[in-house]
């Protein structure tokens, strides 16, 4: 009698163990996508699925690949700003999670700070409205009342900054898709100097050039690729080629007036595919390059 007591009891805790094994592994999330609005800990994702509210909690690593190896380097919440494409792991369901792990690359960021740096001063306002307008949401029903007018155009003006930062993440998740239904309608080399990254005179002008033609073609978008020479160390030489090509992302983004959403995220490319051969000081100079390509949908135009 006392062996059939215990086996049931075995019985029972297992079912138990299994019932809360199955539940917690069904709150464990996994998710992709950029950040469209970050409020205090509540970051707004943009997804393939839809919109996503991750929550961040002083337990949440926040980190990024160091090199070329598996380690990872955890950072601050700071890095977590609009236009940044990252990975997230929690708990929760598909649209509202508590992050375990954050993960974005160094590259993603620096883009997202591109992004950031183009909004115009009244889309940072609007942005610190909204953060106001949170802030004040406990306020008293008098206080509501007295001031109904003014927090009605600060609803308005949020409207118009959620639907601004909203469109950046779409922009940005398609400037990481595949580009294989594209064909190249024309293209530049900029070259520099060694351990440079500084556009000259005539870089920047044929920069401008295949900016203008850009301007009068009809769903364009333009790719950026920066490449290094064999000289120095393959970290150097990776980092090298990742500010040859924001340099020309910054000046097509700063001085041409392109579009934050017809540029590719720019690729760093370090010293692979070399146009000439390193064993030379003049082949080395065509390695140090940053290509820049307009890209034109095969689709649009007709092909």
């Amino acid at each position: 009698m006392t062996s059939r007591r215990i086996g049931n009891v075995v019985s029972l805790l297992a079912v138990c163990f299994l019932s809360l094994g199955s539940a917690l592994a069904a709150d464990k999330i996994k998710g992709k996508g950029v950040i469209t609005l970050r409020s205090g800990d509540t970051l707004t994702v943009e997804t393939d699925e839809g919109t996503t509210t991750v929550a961040v909690t002083p337990d949440t690593k926040i980190q990024h690949p160091i090199g070329l190896g598996a380690r990872k380097r955890q950072v601050g919440q700071e890095v977590l700003i609009p236009g940044l494409k990252l990975k997230f792991e929690g708990t929760g369901d598909q649209n509202q999670v508590t992050a375990v792990t954050i993960t974005f690359d160094q590259d993603d960021l620096s883009i997202a700070k591109v992004i950031q740096a183009g909004l115009n001063p009244t889309a940072q306002q609007q942005a610190r409205n909204m953060q106001t307008y949170e802030a004040n949401k406990q306020a008293t029903d008098t206080a509501i009342a007295a001031n109904r007018q003014e927090i009605e155009a600060n609803q308005q003006r949020i409207a118009a900054n959620k639907q601004g930062i909203q469109e950046v993440a779409q922009s940005t998740q398609k400037r990481f898709s595949e580009l294989t239904d594209w064909s190249v309608k024309r293209e530049a080399t900029v070259r520099f100097e060694v351990g440079d990254s500084t556009l000259s005179a005539e870089n920047k002008e044929a920069i401008q050039a295949l900016a203008q033609e850009a301007a009068n073609t009809k769903g364009y978008v333009i790719e950026v690729k920066g490449f290094a020479d064999s000289t120095g160390s393959l970290v150097s030489n990776q980092k090298l080629s990742k500010d040859r090509a924001q340099s020309v992302v910054a000046y097509l983004l700063q001085d041409c007036s392109v579009p934050v959403k017809n540029i590719v995220a720019p690729g760093a490319m370090s010293e692979t595919n070399p146009v000439a051969s390193n064993e030379t000081g003049s082949g080395r100079a065509e390695n140090r390059r940053v290509e820049i390509k307009i890209l034109v949908n095969k689709g649009v135009a007709g092909q």
